[in-house]
């Protein structure tokens, strides 16, 4: 079978979504399917197929779609900036997708709303269209726009994103979600039909992890402090500036600790300077991006992940399959991967005094950290299966089929 695997962000990128089409690609590939990987590239700037080094650059496709915009006269929609700004880039790469070319495909797996409404208007009729959906961007957005740019969500935005979460939701033949929050979260505020989604978590390469583990590179934990923690991106909704100043209470009664930073993002210079101005600078340390995680963490103690919101994050089953004391914020389908007490410690997000409450038990109390951190490896490498993961997405990949050719 020849397979694309498609997202509307930037590729590859430092994330969960980029991970799981990497491996996916990999088993895939493995049980002899034909697979590529189709994003945006750096910057926005281009259109391109990775594994094969093909891309449209965004430039050459500005008059045309300039033009196109004129044609179709819409003052209207693009009064809300932001509408503007996610339309062009809609538009941009659905041009850049068709010179690319989908006629070779048997079927298309995309990763999110805005790469499946696209894809779904320009490919070919016999081409069947399955959609992975790793979060909810209508509520990631409307989070944005409240709190980074500190403005209401306007109501042309508001349902224009909706509208995208149903679409993006409904015109694959079959859509999978991670978790039940998901699939509840579509069906009861996007009125998405249940018959439309399956719920499958995502599987993982735990083999390939815990030998990347073992790679040591030049990083070395200190001898005499704890080592705590976070791998993501560094944005509004990651909660990172919450995890500084828990950090900063903490130091008030203890200094057996340092915690690690890992990764980069649009709030790395105002988490630097939060960092700074609460007299933190020896204390936690930015690493920026890295591509040894696996063996950042096998240094570590206790991983955290103090975001806002979250459908099923990457960085907790990386941080439970290396055996790390997990805390992490009680949101989304966070809840349905950790049992609060048994494989990690939920805490409410947001609430830095919460937080350092937890991050100081778990430092006072070094056997219950590393119990938390066996049972969290224990559940995790078998809960994280890629074999079972990768059958039940090649059975949805069957049943789509089969609802395409009946249709």
């Amino acid at each position: 079978m020849k397979i694309l695997l498609a997202t509307f962000w930037m590729t590859p990128h430092v994330g969960g979504v980029w991970n799981y089409m990497q491996q996916l690609k990999e088993k895939l590939d493995s049980f002899g399917h034909e697979v590529d990987l189709l994003g945006y590239g750096e910057g926005y700037k281009y259109v391109h197929i990775i594994n094969e080094n093909r891309r449209i650059e965004k430039d050459k496709l500005i008059p045309l779609s300039t033009a196109k915009l004129l044609e179709q006269n819409y003052s209207s929609k693009y009064a809300d900036p932001v509408v503007k700004y996610y339309e062009l880039l809609c538009y941009f790469y659905e041009l850049g997708v068709r010179n690319l070319g989908l006629e070779k495909y048997d079927l298309i797996h995309t990763q999110d709303v805005f790469s499946t409404v696209c894809i779904n208007r320009i490919k070919p009729k016999t081409t069947a269209l399955v959609a992975t959906l790793h979060g909810c961007v209508a509520h990631e957005m409307k989070h944005y726009v409240t709190h980074v740019h500190k403005t209401p969500t306007s109501n042309l935005a508001c349902g224009y994103f909706d509208k995208l979460e149903f679409d993006g939701a409904t015109s694959a033949e079959i859509t999978i979600v991670a978790n039940e929050w998901m699939k509840n979260t579509l069906t009861r505020e996007f009125h998405v039909p249940a018959k439309q989604l399956k719920v499958y978590h995502y599987g993982y390469e735990t083999e390939s992890f815990l030998k990347r583990m073992n790679e040591i590179t030049d990083i070395q934990r200190p001898t005499d402090k704890k080592v705590i923690i976070y791998t993501g991106r560094l944005n509004e909704y990651k909660g990172v500036h919450h995890l500084i100043g828990a950090l900063s209470e903490l130091k008030r009664t203890r200094d057996d600790w340092v915690c690690w930073i890992v990764g980069d993002g649009p709030k790395e210079l105002e988490l630097k300077n939060k960092s700074k101005a609460e007299g933190l600078e020896s204390d936690v340390i930015f690493m920026g991006r890295r591509d040894d995680v696996p063996y950042l963490l096998s240094l570590s103690d206790i991983f955290v992940l103090p975001t806002l919101m979250e459908n099923q994050p990457l960085s907790v089953i990386e941080a439970q399959i290396s055996g790390k004391a997990v805390i992490a914020s009680d949101v989304g389908g966070v809840p349905e991967i950790i049992e609060h007490g048994i494989t990690g410690v939920l805490s409410p997000a947001g609430d830095e005094q919460m937080l350092t409450m937890h991050i100081n038990y778990l430092l006072e109390n070094e056997s219950y950290m590393k119990t938390l951190g066996l049972n969290a490896q224990k559940w995790g490498l078998e809960h994280w299966s890629p074999d079972k993961a990768v059958q039940k997405v090649l059975g949805v990949y069957e049943n789509a089929l089969c609802k395409k050719r009946n249709k």
